[in-house]
């Protein structure tokens, strides 16, 4: 896990600023405050935000506002965009391209990940600043991110899910 950190703390970022801040969570007891916040939005989200459409699309992949995996998973990393960092005679330093930036962290982090053989669910339960509030982090950082990883169970199972295919996601110009 740190060095899949390490890893993602060298993506490249607007101005250098390294705009993200990971939290590794491995107490139980913070990882059941986190499910318990996050199954509340989740009801919400299910019961009254999401479309008719929107649960259609997910309906293939079985998600429901049950989400057992956030304590049953070997770590939680939660991601937070910090659009300021420091400060300089006294004034917080502005960062830039922040949500590009930290989702190319994030992107790397989860490679990383994979490749260590570690697997990996992305969660965001909107709104997510309950993560702010248990994980102590100042109300200036935003929630990007909710990283379950661990390694899978032996009878997990995986919804089937299809890829598109090389020609529908890429484009070659000679």
């Amino acid at each position: 896990i740190e060095n899949a950190i390490r890893t993602a703390g060298t993506a490249p970022s607007g101005a250098n600023k390294q705009p993200w801040h990971f939290v590794v969570v491995t107490n139980q007891d913070v990882r059941t405050q986190i499910r318990k916040a996050a199954e509340l939005e989740e009801k919400e989200f299910y019961s009254h935000r999401a479309s008719p459409e929107w649960l259609e699309a997910l309906a293939p992949l079985g998600t429901d506002q049950n989400k057992p995996f956030l304590e049953s998973a070997s770590c939680l990393i939660a991601i937070f965009l910090k659009k300021f960092s420091g400060q300089k005679d006294g004034k917080k330093q502005k960062n830039y391209y922040t949500a590009e930036s930290v989702g190319i962290a994030s992107g790397m982090l989860i490679t990383a990940l994979h490749y260590s053989g570690i697997a990996t669910l992305t969660h965001t339960p909107n709104p997510m600043r309950f993560l702010n509030e248990i994980l102590i982090r100042p109300k200036d950082e935003r929630p990007y991110l909710l990283l379950v990883a661990g390694f899978p169970e032996k009878n997990a199972v995986v919804p089937d899910i299809k890829r598109q295919e090389l020609n529908e996601i890429a484009s070659f110009v000679n």
